[in-house]
């Protein structure tokens, strides 16, 4: 018996299925056993996802309502600080709106947000530069948090691309644990867009 592992990609997440496998004296031939078979048949008949980035990401669309909100958030005239949480809606493959904040903290805002869960973040913030000027920079803020389920996190970083150039962001970071959204990183990260 000889072992091997086959790559499938199944609902747009890489599944790797290890099956023993007995090769016969024939060259390049292989009798795959009934649990490899049951596996592929169980691929096929979960079918495949809308849109994938890769095969083994999903791509979630963007809700057309979020979509109209963010264009608004863009835009906004206020000068205090807000936020818009995202999460994506597993059963319609939607990045859909969790939540809405004003005047929040970045302090603030971890709280808000689920420790073991993934969110996306949309925050408007208000930036006073060392030489006294005030920007209103309008960042993206992915929270992965280590810890959470592997596929729900694959899920939202095969959505993150797209749902960035669809509320058309250019300041994008990433956070692994809620603890580090202090404002301190946030100043940080943002010393860097001058």
């Amino acid at each position: 018996m000889l072992k091997f592992r086959r790559r499938i990609s199944c609902s747009g997440l890489a599944r790797v299925v290890t099956s023993c496998c007995e090769v016969s004296k024939k060259p390049k031939t292989v009798n795959a056993s009934l649990t490899f078979r049951a596996a592929v048949f169980r691929v096929f008949e979960l079918g495949t996802p809308k849109t994938t980035m890769s095969e083994s990401l999903t791509v979630c669309d963007v809700d057309e309502d979020l979509i109209e909100k963010l264009k608004k958030f863009r835009l906004r005239k206020e000068t205090n600080n807000a936020a818009i949480v995202m999460k994506i809606n597993r059963e319609k493959q939607l990045v859909v709106l969790d939540e809405e904040h004003e005047d929040i903290s970045p302090d603030d805002l971890k709280e808000e947000l689920p420790e073991r869960q993934p969110r996306f973040v949309a925050y408007s913030y208000k930036y006073q530069h060392d030489d006294g000027r005030v920007s209103y920079p309008l960042c993206f803020i992915f929270v992965s948090p280590v810890g959470c389920n592997p596929e729900q996190q694959m899920m939202y970083a095969g959505s993150k691309t797209r749902l960035v150039q669809t509320a058309q962001m250019t300041k994008v970071f990433e956070i692994r644990n809620t603890e580090d959204l202090t404002e301190e990183w946030l100043r940080e990260k943002l010393s860097f867009f001058r």
